[in-house]
């Protein structure tokens, strides 16, 4: 969070703590209506202009975070222990088990993993057959077209429980068409990000 957490002390601090944890996950703040609400009820300076459903993380400060995570590396002496984008990825990794998420579909965000773990994320990725993810997908109430293709099942109709319901099911991304997730950008907020698709 902008202001509170993002210093290079702090950077520096994460590192050191990173070298005594299984994993370390950088992510985004929610900074929904009620945190909002919550910051100008006590007249604290908000860290975003604008609310999301989605977590803010914005380029710049993911790009901070990985030239520290990469000057470290280059270092040796001074490096970080192992970092991951998505929780589930660092949970995953701790127990020595796949992503039960399915974020190997999402390339891009596997640039960090080490390569132990990518191999056995790939190994457990399998793209699953059309004709069951439409059957589940309409027993749990989707509409309109079912894709699968080779990031994600794309549904329409379905809230995030029933959607997760698949991704943990399949052990595949599971999108909503209405609310894409970009390339690099994957599961954030627009705010902090140049490009709508993420790419520039």
């Amino acid at each position: 969070m902008p202001g509170l957490n993002d210093s290079e002390a702090h950077l520096e601090r994460a590192r050191e703590l990173s070298l005594h944890a299984h994993a370390t996950v950088f992510t985004g703040l929610f900074f929904r209506e009620e945190i909002k609400a919550y910051y100008d009820s006590h007249g604290l300076p908000a860290p975003y202009d604008d609310t999301a459903r989605r977590k803010i993380m914005p380029e710049t400060a993911e790009q901070r975070i990985l030239d520290t995570f990469h000057q470290a590396q280059t270092i040796g002496e001074a490096s970080w222990g192992t970092l991951f984008r998505k929780t589930s990825c660092g949970v995953a990794y701790a127990w020595g088990e796949p992503d039960y998420n399915g974020h190997y579909g999402i390339r891009e965000l596997c640039d960090i993993c080490p390569p132990e773990q990518i191999a056995q994320c790939r190994k457990a990725w399998v793209k699953p057959d059309l004709a069951t993810v439409t059957r589940e997908a309409r027993t749990l109430g989707a509409t309109g077209e079912v894709e699968v293709n080779d990031r994600a099942i794309v549904v329409e109709g379905l809230d995030e429980p029933p959607r997760y319901a698949l991704q943990h099911g399949f052990g595949y991304q599971c999108h909503d068409r209405a609310k894409p997730h970009h390339y690099r950008r994957h599961g954030r907020a627009p705010i902090g990000w140049q490009a709508e698709n993420g790419t520039a």
